[in-house]
């Protein structure tokens, strides 16, 4: 396949990805490496091209998120500073590594969170603006997965969070400002450590991803909490069926 008709591609999933990413707060990274992984390209170039992308993606998105109010300061950088560790030392592993056995933690998580959420959809509880003990461990735990996996810190960060009883939008919003940092320095880690991916992927995913990106933000305001749960609980379960598939078939 030609590189332009690739871009073409690549620009019309990261659009959709960043989507439901934006709306729902998580499936971007999942998504394009999925999508990566399924056309060939080794873990470690498929995880570095949708984490140079990311920089850049959950830039606009984060920003978008920051100026529609959906940002909370503290929990900001309670799931960055940690997440960036996780991250780098994520990013060093699956240069040297290989993946498998991060698919066969997060596909049980997946599965587990996604049943729970749906299942808190039919009870009410009070909403929480604190910042709950173990959020740093979390993002230091989801930096890590998400640098070796190729995807995950949302679907960690988001589902832990959201089942807690935090508030959505806030949530969502926090958690993207706060990937922007974390494939910052995934993004800079994989450059040290196998060089450049192709270009025209990245550059792909990137313009489809930011050009998506206000829509996220706007239309997450616009959900109420309980029907944003709901479609992250079903995201988050079918992501979970989907990686069972990938290892049993």
């Amino acid at each position: 396949m030609a590189p332009f008709s690739e871009f073409l591609i690549f620009a019309g999933i990261g659009a959709l990805a960043q989507l439901v990413d934006g709306a729902l707060g998580m499936a971007y990274g999942v998504t394009s490496a999925g999508m990566l992984l399924g056309m060939g390209m080794p873990p470690a170039l498929a995880s570095a091209s949708v984490h140079y992308a990311e920089t850049f993606t959950c830039g606009a998105s984060g920003l978008s998120h920051w100026w529609a109010g959906n940002v909370q300061r503290r929990l900001f950088w309670v799931l960055a500073i940690p997440g960036v560790i996780g991250a780098v030392i994520g990013a060093t592993l699956l240069a040297h590594l290989p993946p498998t056995w991060i698919r066969y933690f997060l596909t049980p998580y997946l599965v587990l969170m996604g049943l729970f959420l749906l299942f808190r959809t039919t009870r009410r509880k009070e909403r929480r603006h604190d910042v709950p003990k173990g959020t740093g461990l979390l993002g230091f735990v989801a930096g890590l997965l998400d640098a070796a996996g190729g995807g995950g810190w949302s679907a960690l960060t988001v589902t832990t969070m959201v089942a807690r009883g935090q508030e959505p939008r806030y949530v969502i919003g926090s958690v993207h400002l706060a990937k922007c940092i974390v494939s910052l320095a995934a993004s800079i880690t994989f450059l040290l450590s196998i060089g450049e991916s192709k270009l025209h992927v990245v550059l792909g995913l990137i313009l489809g991803g930011v050009m998506a990106a206000p829509f996220g933000a706007w239309l997450v305001r616009r959900l109420p909490p309980r029907v944003t749960t709901l479609l992250a609980g079903l995201t988050v379960l079918t992501l979970g069926l989907y990686n069972f598939y990938r290892i049993v078939r």
